[in-house]
């Protein structure tokens, strides 16, 4: 009865945490100690709730919540329950969340068959150890020497490599060199919002959403114009097309009744007064006027030839 009560009000605490949380973190706690949680459990109070338990019982409350077709956005957490997962649900922005779970990254000594998430590499230089324990190195095939009573490596060597499993000894000699060569914390495994999303989503930033949007709109009017299927992408092209075609008539036919028409006549019969208005307003500037001043300085003369001597060098 204990156990089915304790069971009840997880269901009923899952279930609240999943109406009251719009987003959350689904996070990956292999490897990181309680003390560990209790402190991140501290620095989220207030900012964000943090909910661990079994996979099979979390599958099926989220099976007995949606079994009547509601709440798919829930439905599609089922699948993606496996492994050491857990939540992080909060109402705030999860850039923040993420900062304050990468604070809380702790180095950690490698341990016998883990899969190592990263290489590690034991520089050359004395270690500090006595020659007794030269036989940790001979099993690796790590090169060493004795100097002054302690031992030498004399390479850099590669011990453990990212994806293959640790070994006991490479283990041991890592303990006993006092390396701590992985770091781990809560893993950001996936993003929920409505959907399970990869954590990519989260370097995606208002920038980048205009920059495809921008990108669409001018795929969508290049078709319209091809097309000649006006639409609102292509609207703007099509007046700026059209003012040109006016204007270019206006000239042609000599009607200089609009200001833009008369502009444009006096800089194709004068476009040297246009040149230099240009000019006087980068002088103003100061920004343009270095190039302008140096394109209207004199070539150099070139050299005269030296008169002939009447004798050469074979003679």
């Amino acid at each position: 009865m204990v156990v089915r009560a304790k069971k009840a009000a997880y269901f009923a605490h899952l279930e609240e945490c999943l109406n009251k949380y719009p987003r959350a973190f689904l996070v990956d706690a292999d490897f990181v100690g309680s003390k560990q949680i209790s402190d991140i459990r501290i620095a989220l109070r207030g900012k964000a709730e943090l909910i661990f338990g079994k996979n099979t019982m979390i599958r099926r409350c989220i099976r007995n919540l949606t079994e009547d077709g509601s709440h798919p956005e829930w439905a599609s957490i089922v699948p993606i329950m496996r492994g050491n997962l857990g939540f992080v649900f909060t109402n705030g922005e999860l850039d923040d969340l993420e900062k304050v779970i990468l604070e809380f990254v702790k180095p950690a000594a490698a341990k016998a068959g883990v899969i190592a998430p990263t290489s590690c590499t034991i520089p050359k230089g004395p270690t500090g150890l006595d020659p007794a324990q030269t036989s940790f190195f001979q099993a690796l095939n790590i090169a060493t020497k004795i100097n002054k009573g302690s031992i030498e490596i004399i390479n850099d060597t590669e011990v453990i490599k990212e994806g293959n499993k640790v070994g006991s000894s490479e283990a041991a000699l890592l303990a006993k060199l006092g390396v701590k060569p992985f770091n781990y914390g809560l893993r950001i495994m996936y993003v929920y919002e409505g959907g399970v999303f990869d954590p990519a989503v989260m370097k995606i930033t208002d920038t980048t959403l205009m920059g495809m949007w921008s990108t669409a709109v001018g795929f969508v009017a290049s078709l319209s114009l091809g097309l000649s299927y006006p639409t609102e992408a292509s609207i703007g092209h099509l007046i700026v097309s059209g003012a040109k075609n006016c204007v270019a008539t206006a000239l042609e036919v000599e009607y200089l009744e609009f200001d833009v028409v008369k502009k444009v006549k006096e800089m194709l019969d004068n476009p040297d007064a246009f040149v230099a208005a240009v000019t006087v307003v980068a002088d103003a500037g100061g920004g343009a006027a270095a190039p302008v001043a140096a394109a209207k300085e004199p070539e150099p003369e070139p050299e005269e030839e030296e008169e002939d001597m009447g004798f050469d060098l074979f003679d």
